[in-house]
């Protein structure tokens, strides 16, 4: 048995004696309407069952509700406390954010954020990876578009994110703790973080003046960590480890007890990440925390000031901070 068809507003202006374009403003709501012409449409309505096509009349206002929040393929817990942040904003604003994957070559994802901005689906959409040529392209009556591009196409750290300035200061104030011969245990270079760490760690030995052992690549595995400090010489004088993540610094620490070494009394250990783990060993590992729900209620302002035709905010607060921990200490007297 075939369904009967649904109801059209124009049915609806027919039977209440009125155009379509009244009945569109009764359910806009708009209050000119006569109360005379209000309980016709409203009879009308009632008699005909109808219901407006809600997806309809989103996609013809770009009134939906919704925001998008674009991410690469990939298992980043970072991206998830990014998110949580994302909401936040959105929800106090009162929209909602869904979550799209995008994958493919750069061009490809650039079709495909046009594509959903073209849809009609969501208000405004936020990419957390880089679009090129996605500003000369989009649509300019279509919704805005927002790039905050904090991750590549593999979900691994770039830009801000990949910054390091709490090595430099880790260093500095070991420096000053007395420590003069450092090591740095790298993560794996197609990381942008894990370069930067290395970068940073070599410009500030340079500058303060200080020794290095050098950089041992430890591929963020712990057992190469433990190992590197296990092949230390005799009389190296490495008295500080600059770990890159709290992987490499457990094991930094892991090894340095297994050679009898006191963390910090010994040899001091700094890692990144703020591991829940690390943080809950003895001793707690001194480590960078990011503020990664920070960063995803930025991305979410910037597209609501100009969702609003405000001008974006800025800020200029820093997004990690070093947290000084019990593996950490003056350097050993001799």
């Amino acid at each position: 048995m075939r369904s009967r068809p649904r109801p059209t507003i124009r049915e609806v202006a027919r039977l209440a004696g009125v155009s379509h374009q009244t009945v569109s403003r009764y359910l806009k709501t708009d209050d000119t309407i006569s109360k005379a012409l209000q309980q016709r449409i409203a009879t009308a309505i009632a008699q005909l069952d109808y219901r407006p096509n809600l997806v309809a009349r989103a996609m013809r206002s770009r009134k939906t509700g919704r925001l998008a929040f674009l991410l690469p393929p990939g298992t980043a817990i970072s991206s998830l406390e990014m998110l949580t942040g994302a909401k936040t904003e959105a929800h106090s604003a009162g929209y909602v954010v869904e979550v799209v994957t995008l994958d493919g070559s750069p061009d490809t994802r650039t079709d495909r954020v046009l594509e959903l901005a073209d849809s009609g689906l969501f208000e405004g959409l936020v990419s957390l990876t880089a679009l090129p040529d996605v500003s000369s392209r989009r649509d300019p009556q279509g919704p805005p578009i927002i790039v905050a591009p904090h991750y590549d196409e593999h979900m691994r750290s770039v830009g801000e994110l990949a910054d390091a300035p709490a090595v430099e200061e880790f260093i500095t104030r070991l420096a000053d703790q007395g420590h003069r011969r450092f090591v740095h245990l790298a993560g794996d270079y197609v990381h942008m973080s894990a370069r930067r760490r290395r970068e940073v760690y070599i410009e500030t030995i340079e500058r303060l003046g200080l020794d290095s052992y050098g950089v041992i690549d430890c591929d963020w595995l712990a057992q190469r960590a433990r190992q590197a400090i296990l092949d230390l010489p005799e009389g190296s004088g490495v008295t500080a480890v600059i770990a890159a993540n709290d992987v490499l610094a457990v094991g930094a620490i892991s090894g340095a007890y297994l050679r009898g070494w006191l963390v910090p009394g010994d040899l001091s250990v700094t890692g990144w990440d703020d591991n829940p783990v690390a943080a809950a060993m003895t001793p707690a590992v001194t480590t960078v925390s990011v503020d990664y729900q920070s960063l995803g209620r930025r991305a979410v302002s910037r597209l609501l000031a100009t969702l609003r035709g405000e001008e974006a905010p800025e800020s200029r607060e820093p997004v990690s901070a070093a947290i000084w921990r019990e593996s950490t200490g003056p350097a050993p007297t001799t």
